[in-house]
């Protein structure tokens, strides 16, 4: 699994979005895994789910990419280990 800083999110929010739609990809803080980003499917099939909508990042409305962006930034932003 690649790993990311949440330092590297901003400036490598699309490689990072792109690797997650091949791979699990960690996202660490002061060196420790923090949030994992996995797939749509791969969540739904972790918990139980069958078939869901879902969007692959090339296909997703801009309103979705912007969403997930938003809420990456939130929690880069908002968490704090101090």
């Amino acid at each position: 699994m690649k790993q990311y800083t949440f330092s590297e999110v901003n400036r490598q929010s699309g490689e990072i979005l792109d690797t997650a739609l091949l791979e699990p990809v960690a996202l660490t803080k002061r060196g420790k895994e923090k949030l994992v980003i996995i797939t749509a499917e791969k969540y739904h099939q972790l918990m139980g789910q069958s078939s869901t909508t879902a969007y692959k990042l090339e296909d997703a409305p801009d309103d979705v990419h912007n969403a997930l962006l938003e809420g990456l930034n939130t929690i880069i932003s908002g968490e704090d280990d101090a």
